[in-house]
């Protein structure tokens, strides 16, 4: 049997751009919100705070809720494997428009999957306005050769 490790990298993409103060509220990206969504349990008014409280979060549901069983299952080869996962938390809170990119259609599947049941948020705001927040969350898991037993 393979020996698995999941780990999760929370990342965002650090694009600037300018917006008409006039025009409807597009989607913003993480990086440049006023005040990020909140994760339900986090707490407090300081954007950093609450950007480090939901990463820390998303981190810990997908690693409870990645299905390593299903990787195993692949008979993958021993090496570190990067998920990209683009998503959205829309002006209600809820995840929405998951996309993910991988080596393989099951693993995108799995992260597609794990990422579209986060729970629902409290959404951002930018501009006083309550908008859609992009995001884009790399996950990496590595899949470890088979330990070797010793025979005495």
């Amino acid at each position: 049997m393979k020996n698995f490790l999941l780990i999760l990298a929370f990342g965002f993409t650090t694009i600037s751009f300018a917006q008409d103060a006039n025009a409807p509220q597009a989607d913003v990206l993480f990086a440049v919100i006023d005040r990020v969504p909140i994760y339900l349990g986090c707490t407090g008014t300081d954007n950093e705070v609450l950007k480090k409280c939901m990463s820390e979060n998303i981190s810990a549901f997908i690693n409870q809720h990645f299905n390593m069983k299903k990787m195993e299952a692949l008979n993958l080869p021993p090496k570190i494997y990067r998920t990209a996962v683009q998503f959205k938390i829309d002006k209600y809170g809820n995840v929405v428009d998951v996309q993910a990119s991988a080596d393989r259609p099951e693993i995108e599947a799995e992260a597609e999957r794990v990422v579209s049941n986060l729970p629902k948020m409290i959404p951002g705001e930018h501009r006083g306005k309550r908008v859609g927040v992009l995001y884009s969350l790399p996950i990496i898991f590595k899949i470890e050769p088979p330990k070797r037993t010793r025979k005495n």
